[in-house]
């Protein structure tokens, strides 16, 4: 329910967005009538349950003519941190209007702090409160000289989901809201745990701790070197598994549970799967049912022989060890197998320069420092020490057409000394 009044410039209309259902009672009875107070009802009412937000909307229309500066303050006896308030704007155009909201939320504690009970009243619970709602306005931001009042009340009521199983008479006692209270918290609990059995129930979301109970029921037994989603699968499906045991179709199922490899049932080849079981199924040579030379080869062939062929998605997807061992599990007991595992192709080796690092820059000649002076300066090399006399090198062969080189002539001989 909403309440409108006209005023001289202002029309003001409140909105609660939660009413009170009956007449509200405030306080406990305990020593007599004298310690309640009755309250009158009011249809701008807001009913709070603690933990629970809820709001009040204020909508203020401009009846004048000129524009008109507006602001709002709210006081009560609550507490002040209860509530907080917006607004749209400070300026309302003529025949126009603006909203603004008041939030409120009580504790979720309230009545377990005993923060209800009044210090002077020992037995009396504050659970009814009052309002107000000043409007601060004029044609000024400077002079907000003209104010209006609103009132309101606020209730707090706790929240009990087995109030809608009782008459609407019981509901105006805030007494038997708050005695259900009781029983609801101790109760819902226990409820919300039988909603959510089913989750507990299956192997793919029950607890790890639970998964060898839930093994236990379909007698499958749990294997330390399975991984966890291994187990969790093949515990769901154990049932199914028995009864396509010694069968293609439970093999394929058993292996496609441990490994995650897909079944790709939708290629019609069984070559081209990922997990490819072929037989070749014979009767051999049978005494009395065959005649040499005609339709029989010996030993030629196996009976009851199938291959079980797996193709790996990434290297060390698959151990043999775990696929042999359900192999056996699987097969009947006269049949033999092989068993081959295929790894997926190396990644082509990226050529130097493309997609890779760049490829190393070819090897250039080496340059030596240039040799230094020894004041630090670049100069030239130092001669080569002289060991001995050096040789004279040969002289080089004159071109064809050219004159040789002249021979350099003996040197004189020494004159003959002559004795005194």
């Amino acid at each position: 329910m909403t309440q409108a009044r006209d005023h001289k410039l202002l029309a003001v209309q409140i909105t609660p967005m939660r009413v009170p259902e009956a007449v509200p009672l405030a306080g406990l009875m305990v020593n007599g009538p004298e310690e309640s107070v009755a309250m009158n009802a009011r249809s701008n009412g807001l009913l709070l349950h603690p933990g629970e937000p809820s709001e009040m909307v204020v909508q203020i229309k401009n009846l004048g003519k000129r524009p008109i500066w507006l602001n709002l303050r709210v006081e009560g006896d609550f507490p002040v941190d209860w509530y907080r308030f917006g607004m749209e704007g400070n300026q309302i155009a003529p025949g126009h209007q603006m909203e603004a909201v008041i939030y409120f939320q009580v504790p979720a504690s309230y009545f377990e702090d005993q923060k209800a009970l009044t210090p002077k009243k020992k037995r009396h619970l504050d659970l009814d409160f009052q309002g107000r709602i000043y409007f601060f306005y004029g044609i000024n931001a400077l002079e907000l000289d003209q104010v209006e009042l609103e009132e309101f009340s606020v209730h707090v009521r706790a929240h009990s989901l087995y109030l809608n199983y009782l008459p609407a008479l019981y509901r105006e006692v805030d007494f038997i809201g708050r005695f259900l209270k009781i029983f609801e918290e101790t109760f819902e609990p226990a409820f919300h745990g039988l909603e959510g059995m089913w989750a507990n129930l299956d192997p793919l979301t029950a607890p790890r701790a639970l998964l060898p109970f839930l093994a236990y029921w379909v007698s499958w037994p749990m294997d330390a070197r399975w991984e966890l989603p291994q187990q969790r699968r093949l515990i769901k499906r154990a049932v199914e598994i028995y009864r396509w045991r010694g069968t293609r179709k439970g093999l394929r199922l058993y292996l496609h549970l441990y490994t995650g490899l897909p079944l790709d049932d939708q290629i019609p080849e069984e070559a081209a799967k990922h997990i490819a079981i072929t037989d070749h199924f014979g009767r051999g040579f049978v005494l009395g049912g065959e005649r040499l030379g005609q339709g029989t080869v010996l030993g030629g062939g196996r009976p009851f022989h199938f291959v079980v062929r797996l193709r790996e998605e990434r290297p060390g997807q698959i151990d043999e060890r775990l696929v042999r061992l359900i192999i056996e599990q699987e097969r009947p007991a006269f049949c033999t197998y092989d068993l081959t595992i295929e790894s997926p192709p190396p990644p082509p080796a990226t050529p130097p320069g493309q997609g890779g690092r760049a490829a190393p820059p070819p090897p250039g000649p080496s340059r030596r420092p240039a040799p230094t002076t020894p004041n630090g300066r670049p100069g030239a090399p130092p001669p080569k020490p002289v060991q001995g006399t050096p040789k004279p090198l040969p002289p080089k062969p004159p071109a064809p057409g050219q004159p040789g080189p002249k021979r350099p002539e003996p040197p004189p001989a020494p004159p003959a000394s002559s004795s005194p």
